[in-house]
């Protein structure tokens, strides 16, 4: 059974940190992403993460403050934010392909999971 349970959002003032955390299951997945959805925006790929040789990929927004990380042991994908701004904002989601896809294309992706907000204040 495909599951991607995201944790760890929550509410920071600006400049804090936070972790998000995925607990994936139901196929080795080759490919690992964290995508946002800001309120009237369209879903943005942050950051992805390759399974095989942990090849990382960050969108410009977020180079230097975020870092994507993967326990392939326990099958979990992390992603730690640090100097958060007011512009990060958004709902977080999880996502994952068993193949390992270029790119952070959301119609890459086939699977998500349910997302966890994440509200930077100034």
């Amino acid at each position: 059974q495909v599951q991607l349970v995201e944790s760890g959002g929550g509410s920071v003032q600006s400049g804090g940190s936070l972790r998000l955390s995925c607990a994936a299951s139901g196929y080795t997945y080759e490919a690992m992403a964290w995508f946002r959805q800001a309120p009237g925006k369209q879903r943005e790929g942050v950051a992805r993460i390759y399974r095989a040789s942990g090849l990382r990929y960050y969108a410009d927004s977020v180079k230097g403050r975020f870092t994507i990380s993967r326990d392939a042991t326990k099958n979990t994908l992390s992603l730690q934010m640090n100097s958060l701004q007011p512009e990060d904002t958004a709902m977080y989601y999880c996502t994952a392909s068993t193949r390992a896809v270029v790119g952070l294309n959301p119609n890459h992706y086939k699977y998500w999971g349910q997302g966890t907000q994440v509200t930077v204040s100034s």
